[in-house]
């Protein structure tokens, strides 16, 4: 799986519950600005900021609801929906208004790297494939 993988350029995101690690090449996120995955059966959201360089994921479970997120189109900064309450996220992760205004959803730990120095020290961390 590897040797098809050519990314320079990952993040990396680390649940801590699960001890799980996925790399998302930034080539991804660059293209697409938010990702939405799984680490192992935890919900995140990875969003790219409008720098194109800062990134920032998230649990999208809060309150034991999972929560569909999608970026507000034209919004600057960024801002995230969430589909069930309509409640706006900044790129904190805190909701600035609707239903949720105030709740903060719980950050995943995220490490930018190369690729070739992360799997030597890392080699079960699973990749998230482009479609």
């Amino acid at each position: 799986m590897w040797s098809s993988f050519h990314a320079k350029s990952v993040a990396n995101a680390h649940d801590v519950s699960t001890h799980s690690t996925k790399a998302y090449p930034l080539e991804a996120l660059e293209k697409q600005s938010v990702i939405i995955d799984k680490i192992g059966n935890v919900p995140i959201i990875i969003v790219m900021g409008e720098d194109k360089k800062s990134i920032r994921a998230f649990e999208t479970k809060i309150d034991e609801k999972e929560l569909e997120m999608f970026v507000k189109i034209d919004s600057i900064p960024i801002y995230l929906i969430d589909s069930q309450t309509t409640s706006q996220w900044d790129f904190t992760g805190k909701a600035v208004s609707g239903l949720m205004a105030g709740k903060q959803l719980k950050k995943v730990y995220l490490l930018k790297d190369y690729w070739f120095d992360w799997k030597l020290y890392h080699p079960n961390t699973k990749l998230y494939q482009l479609d």
